[in-house]
């Protein structure tokens, strides 16, 4: 039971993370590519859970939360440097 609703999620997070290439690729303008970097950054944590239960060790969720925290702040950094030009004031 469980492998099943591991091989769901990952084939549901997978999706996500095309449609969020995609995005990335094709988005109309600035603010929508860095959103779907955000969601990838996300979805690749989800990944990485996915494969700390599946092969049931602690050393995944660690480096998921690693990722959590560079993800925030490089958006947190590309987003004061879109609209203010500069990231250390």
């Amino acid at each position: 039971m469980l492998d099943l609703a591991l091989w769901t999620s990952l084939a549901l997070v997978v999706a996500a993370l095309l449609l969020n290439v995609y995005r990335l690729t094709v988005g109309p303008d600035m603010p929508d590519r860095i959103l779907a970097l955000d969601t990838m950054y996300v979805n690749s944590i989800a990944l990485i859970v996915l494969m700390g239960l599946w092969l049931n060790t602690k050393t995944y969720f660690e480096s998921a939360l690693l990722i959590a925290m560079l993800g925030f702040i490089s958006t947190v950094a590309v987003c004061k440097y879109l609209l203010r030009g500069d990231i250390i004031e």
